[in-house]
């Protein structure tokens, strides 16, 4: 007999895809942190800007489980958490990713990407607020 769990198990779900970014998250955070922390001090700018890129990451890694975790205990609305954790994911991506380029290669990601990740990053964490708010019954 086949139980919902054994089903589920070897489906990529929206919970299991934000668990796993979230990893990816806090592992490509400690190492930014290793390298910001380890870089000559012949480029401090640098240095700064991959450290800041970790600490993004780091942040938001816990902050994707719990907001995850709220959303699968029914606390926040299911569509517009799933939502606001997209832009959430893609808003902490763009601007630690932006900044580690710009402090590893000198170069960056694309014009304005980190100021659209920081806007991303403000509207997500607005939408996880305004998720949880109840919603009329109609």
């Amino acid at each position: 007999m086949i139980t919902a769990n054994k089903v589920t198990a070897n489906k990529v779900t929206a919970t299991k895809l934000h668990l796993l970014i979230a990893g990816l998250f806090g592992a490509i955070g400690v190492a930014l942190l290793a390298a910001g922390a380890h870089s000559g001090g012949a480029n401090a700018g640098g240095a700064a800007n991959v450290t800041l890129a970790g600490q993004m990451l780091l942040f938001h890694a816990p902050a994707i489980v719990a907001a995850t975790a709220a959303r699968r205990a029914g606390l926040l609305a299911d569509r517009a958490a799933r939502l606001a954790l997209f832009v959430l994911i893609l808003g902490a991506a763009l601007f630690a990713g932006d900044l580690a380029l710009r402090g590893l290669a000198g170069t960056r990601l694309f014009a304005m990407a980190s100021p659209a990740g920081g806007i991303g990053l403000i509207v997500g964490w607005l939408g996880l607020g305004l998720s949880a708010l109840p919603v009329p019954r109609r």
